[in-house]
């Protein structure tokens, strides 16, 4: 009992004691590091996470909440170091330890409870923001293990940040036995930032993140969906008499193929004849026969010029040319509704340029995408246009994320755009595509950014709720009709590296109509929110996030209608589309 006595008692004494002074102080300037964290970076860093709470564009899960907050802690700690570091350099007046230890205890007492209350209201913020896009109110919210995650990721970076400083500093030091100390301090700190940077890249993004993206993603690329077998039309490629053998399509190209509509299936839904419909498509691992090493894309194009040919495709009613995301990947929502409006007098031709994911494609693979589009739209177009004008299809481009920035990289402004189609339909076009970032920025004033008005609106039209967006504005719509569907809360349209700084227009008043009004723009915070956003995007609804369900039906009908079509055969497809389960 008297050990245990005086065991509590002791207990009792270090605890009154770390209350009384609750920071360490290093005690000379030996000790490069501090292990205590500094108090002013720590409260930046506390309300970087707080403000990371916030609503950005779509629903998050509670786990990757803390995945931002970690992340901008790491962000916050890393400013406030450095306005620490500047007072220190201005004032030479210290704080004393009593003044210290009452910052720290009031940082203690008062930095939790705000935590706690915040996360609260941002679990209820999340709710009204799922309400608005349709989604169910209910939602997981773990406040302990949002804060858990904060603080291990916010330890883990500060650690990093600090080892490299350690290591930064040993280096200076080594280079001073050799060399004046300002030529040392400039070549230490040239030489850690290389190897930071050296790390960063090659080592951990290109060896490590890129490597294992590439094998996983070369692992699915050769393998087949669950119940996609090949096609026995001699209208598609991979079929009986293509250039293409199945296996070479690639793991999209294989699903764009294996589900190719049949006219017996389009008649059962019509009621009126129709024919099958033809789809190239032109995998990434073309045959030795096509195999150009100086240029593999030219191969590629030159095979699916062949099975064009192959096929007749220049004899139908409608020929679409769709950009491909980064896997290979053609919506069947895009290309369906247009089979069914045409009864399957259509030919849709895709090119594969690349087997990764869209967001990795999007950094290593992005001037891939657009060279690859463009040489298959160069080489359409000269034979589409050599044809007589009375004996031509009628010429269509399609993309969607990913893909709508490559078909719009084929074309230098909206006016060749219009010169060399005749209707395009584009769906999510990345922040950076440029024909898209021509329109918003030279848009009618009067429109808001995420529903731009683009000279009056007489060629170029954007929708979220196609059938009421496309009506407006009431003036003339000439052809060719250009139609985006875009949606105000589609993170892959506004995500950006001008978020680090910049406040975004689409926060502007009037706001879009499902963005909540609680969402708000702070330096770096919103940036991460956003990337975030994009990895969750498909995660609500459509119209909503990156989600278009069967809004490309109203969209071709505005771009691309087959002779005698009616709104009430819009309306009657676009509700079959919407309930029948998507092949792929």
């Amino acid at each position: 009992m008297i050990a245990m006595g005086s065991t509590a008692r002791s207990l009792a004494g270090r605890v009154g004691a770390a209350a009384r002074k609750p920071y360490w102080q290093r005690p000379g300037p030996a000790y490069l590091v501090r292990r205590w964290p500094d108090l002013t970076a720590t409260c930046v860093a506390t309300v970087f996470f707080w403000l990371s709470l916030t609503p950005s564009l779509v629903p998050r899960p509670w786990f990757l909440q803390g995945l931002i907050g970690g992340i901008n802690a790491a962000i916050g700690y890393a400013l406030g170091v450095t306005l620490s570091w500047l007072f220190r350099l201005l004032v030479t007046r210290r704080p004393s330890q009593a003044v210290r230890a009452h910052a720290w205890q009031a940082y203690f007492l008062i930095s939790p409870v705000c935590a706690v209350w915040l996360i609260s209201e941002s679990a209820h913020m999340q709710r009204q923001l799922r309400a608005l896009q349709g989604l169910p109110p209910s939602l997981t919210w773990h406040t302990p293990m949002i804060a858990l995650i904060t603080v291990a990721l916010w330890a883990v970076l500060l650690l990093l940040a600090r080892a490299v400083r350690l290591g930064a500093s040993r280096l200076i030091r080594l280079l001073g036995r050799l060399l004046p100390r300002p030529a040392a301090v400039g070549l230490g700190l040239l030489l850690s930032s290389l190897a930071v940077l050296f790390c960063v890249q090659d080592l951990v993004f290109e060896r490590g993140v890129v490597d294992i993206a590439d094998r996983i993603s070369k692992a699915t690329d050769g393998g087949t969906k669950e119940g996609v077998t090949p096609p026995a039309s001699r209208l598609v490629s991979g079929g009986p008499g293509s250039y293409i053998r199945w296996r070479d399509l690639g793991f999209q190209g294989r699903n764009f193929a294996g589900s190719v509509l049949t006219s017996e299936q389009i008649t059962d839904w019509t009621g009126r004849d129709a024919v099958d419909p033809i789809r190239i498509y032109a995998g990434s691992a073309a045959p030795e026969a096509f195999a150009y090493d100086e240029d593999p894309v030219a191969a590629q194009v030159d095979l699916a010029m062949k099975e064009l040919d192959r096929t007749r495709a220049f004899e139908r009613d409608v020929l679409a040319i769709a950009g491909t995301t980064g896997t290979g990947w053609v919506n069947a929502n895009v290309v369906e509704p247009l089979e069914y409006m045409h009864d399957g007098n259509t030919a849709t031709v895709a090119l594969q340029y690349s087997y990764l994911p869209s967001w990795l494609s999007f950094l290593v693979d992005k001037e891939k995408a657009a060279h690859a589009t463009r040489e298959l739209v160069d080489a359409v177009r000269a034979r589409w246009a050599a044809l007589p004008p009375d004996e031509r299809p009628r010429l269509v481009v399609t993309g969607e994320s990913l893909g709508a920035y490559a078909v719009e990289a084929s074309y230098e402004r909206p006016g060749e755009l219009l010169d060399n189609v005749d209707g395009a339909l584009l769906l999510g076009p990345p922040n950076f595509s440029p024909i898209s970032q021509e329109i918003r920025a030279h848009r009618d004033p009067s429109s808001p950014v995420w529903r731009p008005l683009y000279e009056e609106g007489r060629h170029f039209r954007f929708a979220q709720f196609p059938r009421r967006d496309l009506a407006r504005p009431a003036g003339p719509w000439e052809e060719p009709r250009v139609v985006y569907l875009q949606n105000a809360s589609d993170p892959v349209v506004w995500w950006s590296y001008d978020l680090l700084l910049q406040r975004p227009e689409w926060l502007d008043d009037p706001l879009g109509p499902d963005i909540t009004p609680e969402i708000t723009w702070f330096p770096f915070v919103t940036f991460w929110q956003t990337s975030v956003d994009m990895a969750v995007s498909y995660g609500v609804q459509a119209p909503h996030g990156h989600r278009y369900g069967a809004s490309p039906v109203d969209g071709w009908a505005a771009v691309a209608p087959r002779e005698g079509w009616t709104d009430a055969d819009t309306r009657r497809l676009h509700e079959f589309i919407a309930s029948r389960d998507t092949p792929y």
